[in-house]
């Protein structure tokens, strides 16, 4: 798929993540990948994103586009051309723009399932709600800005987390309409992470026991960007074997 150059404002990113048991992660992932561990675990979780100023690298602002989109993803690593990689697998993506459901596979990489959002965001704290249309996902978080990963995340650091999630730029996302998977690499001119403290947080997809049974995946600590500058450049297709 030839993605052009996208560029524009990252307004707010909720990084929400689990630590979840890397055999169970394993039967979800297709070829290549394999869970990247952190401590022996695998770690998953959802891009909770509102974009802003969306555009062709080379159009004006005026014609930049805003939305809210979720993406469930899981830290993988793969071999290609013999060289290590790493990035994240997102079997699911929604949204709630119409224009990004249309051009999920063309403009923009992967399916993207319509959603309803419900968002409160403030300078201090998030209260954040999403239903997708097909009745499939939902997903609830609410949380303060904070400074301190949770006591029991077993990051030890928040440098130590915004560095293992600064090296996941790199992303691959299912299209029900190919047997390969649409990648996009996104470039962010400056990282900077800061922790939300969840008090509430719910995803019916890690909480689906058919896909990971009881006991299988916790939730870890959550990471927020806001008013980040960034690029989306299209990657070639990897073949699901």
């Amino acid at each position: 798929m030839n993605i052009p150059v996208l560029k524009g404002l990252i307004k707010r990113r909720i990084l929400v993540n689990f630590r979840a048991d890397p055999a169970v992660v394993q039967t979800i992932l297709p070829q290549p990948f394999r869970p990247k561990l952190h401590q022996g675990e695998a770690i998953v979780g959802i891009c909770l994103i509102r974009l802003e100023q969306i555009r062709p690298a080379l159009s004006p602002l005026a014609v930049g586009i805003a939305s809210e989109n979720a993406a469930h993803r899981i830290a993988v690593e793969w071999e290609e051309d013999g060289q290590a990689k790493e990035g994240v697998y997102i079997p699911r993506r929604d949204t709630g723009s119409q224009l990004n459901h249309l051009a999920g596979g063309r403009l923009f990489p992967g399916e993207h399932h319509l959603a309803h959002f419900e968002v409160l965001s403030t300078d201090t704290q998030i209260d954040f709600h999403m239903q997708s249309e097909d009745g499939q996902v939902k997903v609830d978080v609410a949380g303060k800005i904070d400074s301190r990963l949770p006591v029991d995340s077993h990051f030890a650091s928040l440098e130590e987390a915004s560095a293992f999630f600064e090296a996941g730029s790199l992303g691959y996302s299912v299209r029900h309409d190919s047997p390969g998977l649409d990648g996009m690499l996104l470039k962010i001119k400056s990282w900077h992470v800061d922790t939300l403290d969840v008090s509430h947080v719910y995803s019916s997809y890690y909480a689906d026991e058919a896909l990971f049974p009881k006991g299988s995946v916790t939730f870890d600590h959550a990471l927020i960007m806001r008013d980040i500058e960034h690029e989306w450049h299209g990657q070639k297709e990897i073949a699901d074997e």
